[in-house]
């Protein structure tokens, strides 16, 4: 089965303020295809960009019996597919465990519906932002992502230099919208 990385990142200057810049970026690739996406808006929350991130991405393959895997330093994204906290809200009419509204509720039902639309999806947690010259740090962040996946040093290296450049491209996405 065919392979696809996507490495996503959402960023918002003034998060939570009223007058606030976000961006979203992502990179594809399938073998030594490469494509990168970025956008952005104002007015919008960090958590919104990263939805958007993964969301812009999966939009853009168009064969759905393609695994791929989704690397991200949200939580917020990651932890919702891992411990697929979305088949509660959809089962309590899209509240919270505190019987609180799910947020951005029209993001995730986009999101899950894409998901669902592939043969299959991987989400997995990169540590966002780490400087890969420090070893100390480098091996830290390595171990612990070999909890969820089992890769060698080099490929968490590669991994974390395509999460800088989706983060890079958020960035890009966030200067077009001052």
């Amino acid at each position: 089965m065919k392979k696809i990385y996507v490495y996503t990142d959402g960023a918002c200057s003034g998060n939570q303020h009223e007058t606030n810049v976000g961006g979203y970026g992502a990179v594809l690739q399938y073998g030594e295809h490469k494509k990168e996406v970025y956008g952005g808006e104002k007015n919008t929350t960090n958590n919104k960009m990263e939805l958007l991130a993964v969301i812009e991405s999966l939009k853009l393959v168009k064969d759905t019996e393609v695994s791929i895997e989704i690397y991200s330093d949200s939580a917020y994204v990651v932890e919702c597919f891992k411990k697929k906290w979305y088949i509660n809200w959809e089962k309590n009419g899209w509240k919270t465990s505190k019987k609180t509204p799910v947020e951005n509720q029209d993001l995730w039902q986009s999101l899950i519906a894409l998901v669902r639309s592939f043969s299959e999806v991987q989400f997995y947690k990169v540590k966002g932002h780490l400087d890969v010259s420090k070893t100390s740090d480098l091996n830290k962040w390595y171990k612990k992502f070999c909890t969820q996946k089992q890769i060698s040093l080099e490929d968490y290296k590669y991994l974390t230099e395509m999460n800088h450049l989706a983060d890079e491209l958020a960035n890009k996405g966030m200067d077009n919208n001052r």
